[in-house]
C-alpha cells in the first residue's frame, strides 16, 4: 500500500500548493470523471476504427469488455489522486486506500477474465494455426488461466492491505503438498487429463475401441475423467489416469473418419468364382450408405476346409453405421446367393454304415 500511496503523492505534487487540499481533491475528482470518459471514448473509436468490415463481432465484444472497466480505472485512479491530496492520517488513511485499492483488483480482475475469454474464442476460431486450442481444450486453458488471474489478485491484494504476503505463501505451499499428498489419484488423473487434451488423441464425437474391449463414442472429455456412449446407450466413465496408460484404437482417427467394413462369406467349391465376385461387388453398390470412393472390393483369401473364403470390403462415412450397414450387407448377400443359386458351404459330416447288426437269436 505504501508504493500505492507514493504513487498517488508525486502525481499530487504537480499541483499547485497554495490552493486548500479539498478544493485541490474537488477538482482532481472532476477532472478524474472527465479524463475517464475521454479515455473511454478514445479507446472505443480507434478499436472502433480498426474493426474489419465484417460480421465477426471480434471488436465489438472487445469494446463491450473494454468500455466500463477502463472508465472504472481511469476514475478510480483520479480518487486515489484526490486521497492523496486530502493527507489523511491514521486508520482513514489506511481505509481509503485500502478500499480503493481493492476496487481496482477487482475491477482488473474482472477486465482480465473477460478478455482471457474472449481471447480463447479467438483463438479457437483459428485451429489450422492454434491448434491446442479448440472446443474440447478451452475450458482447460480457460480455467488454468482464470486460476492464475485469481492468485495474482489475492497477491495483489494482500499487497493493498500491507499483509505479511510470504506467511501466506509459505502456508500455502504447506497446504498444497498436504492436499497433494492426500489426492495423488485426483491429481494424476488431471495432468493426465491436461496432457489428452493437449495431446488429443481423440475428440469428443470419436469412436474408439480401449484394449479392454469396450467401444463407444467420446462425448465427455474432462480434466478427471473421459466418459463413452456405447451402442447400448450406457455411459461409461474412465478415469484419465487410466486412459493415458492403456492402447486406444481411434476408429474416426487418421486423415479420414471413414471406416471400412469386411463381411466374410464363402461358397463351395466348383463355383463360378469370377460370377461369386461380380454378384458381391453388385450387392455393395447397390447400398446407398457404402462410400463410391474407395468403392467397394472383393478379395479372395484362402481355400477354406469346406469352401472357397472370399471378403467383400466396404467403406461407410463413419463408424457408427458399421452395425447397420454390415446386417444390410450380409441379408443382400444371403438373398442374391438364393437366387443366383450360388451354394454356401457348412460343415457337415457323412456317415456310412457297413453293416447292420444281425437279430438277437438269429
Amino acid at each position: 500500500m505504501q508504493r500505492l500511496e507514493d504513487f498517488f503523492s508525486e502525481i499530487a505534487a504537480f499541483d499547485l500548493a497554495a490552493v486548500d487540499p479539498r478544493i485541490q481533491a474537488s477538482i482532481v475528482v472532476l477532472a478524474s470523471v472527465i479524463a475517464a470518459k475521454l479515455v473511454d471514448w478514445i479507446v472505443t473509436r480507434l478499436l472502433l476504427r480498426r474493426a474489419p468490415k465484417t460480421e465477426d463481432a471480434f471488436y465489438n465484444r472487445l469494446v463491450e469488455t473494454l468500455h466500463r472497466p477502463v472508465f472504472l480505472l481511469v476514475l478510480l485512479g483520479g480518487f486515489g489522486v484526490a486521497a492523496s491530496l486530502l493527507a489523511l492520517d491514521g486508520w482513514l488513511r489506511t481505509l481509503t486506500f485500502g478500499l480503493l485499492g481493492t476496487l481496482a483488483v477487482l475491477v482488473g480482475l474482472t477486465l482480465a477474465i473477460r478478455l482471457n475469454q474472449l481471447i480463447l474464442e479467438g483463438l479457437s476460431q483459428s485451429p489450422e494455426r492454434f491448434r491446442y486450442v479448440g472446443q474440447s481444450t478451452m475450458p482447460l486453458f480457460r480455467n488454468v488461466t482464470n486460476v492464475l488471474l485469481a492468485g495474482v489478485a489475492a497477491y495483489l491484494l494482500l499487497m493493498v492491505w500491507d499483509l505479511d504476503v510470504t506467511a501466506w505463501l509459505a502456508s500455502a505451499g504447506i497446504l498444497g503438498i498436504a492436499v497433494g499428498l492426500g489426492a495423488r489419484d485426483t491429481v494424476a488423473n488431471f495432468f493426465a487429463g491436461v496432457l489428452i487434451l493437449a495431446d488429443a488423441p481423440y475428440r469428443v464425437g470419436d469412436f474408439i475401441v480401449l484394449d479392454t474391449g469396450e467401444r463407444g463414442q467420446v462425448t465427455h472429455v474432462g480434466l478427471r475423467s473421459t466418459r463413452l456412449l456405447t451402442r447400448d446407450d450406457i455411459e461409461i466413465t474412465i478415469p484419465n489416469g487410466v486412459m493415458g496408460n492403456i492402447k486406444v484404437i481411434n476408429e474416426t482417427g487418421g486423415p479420414d473418419p471413414k471406416h471400412r467394413i469386411r463381411i466374410s462369406v464363402a461358397c463351395a467349391y466348383g463355383s463360378d468364382i469370377d460370377h461369386v465376385k461380380q454378384v458381391l461387388l453388385e450387392v455393395a453398390q447397390g447400398q446407398e450408405e457404402v462410400c463410391e470412393e474407395p468403392e467397394p472390393r472383393v478379395r479372395f483369401r484362402t481355400f477354406g476346409a469346406s469352401g472357397l473364403d472370399l471378403e467383400l470390403l466396404a467403406w461407410v462415412d463413419e463408424p457408427v453405421l458399421r452395425g447397420r450397414v454390415t446386417d444390410a450387407l450380409n441379408t443382400a448377400v444371403y438373398r442374391r446367393f438364393a437366387d443366383e443359386r450360388i451354394e454356401i458351404p457348412y460343415a457337415k459330416q457323412d456317415l456310412y454304415v457297413k453293416e447292420l447288426p444281425k437279430p438277437f437269436g438269429g
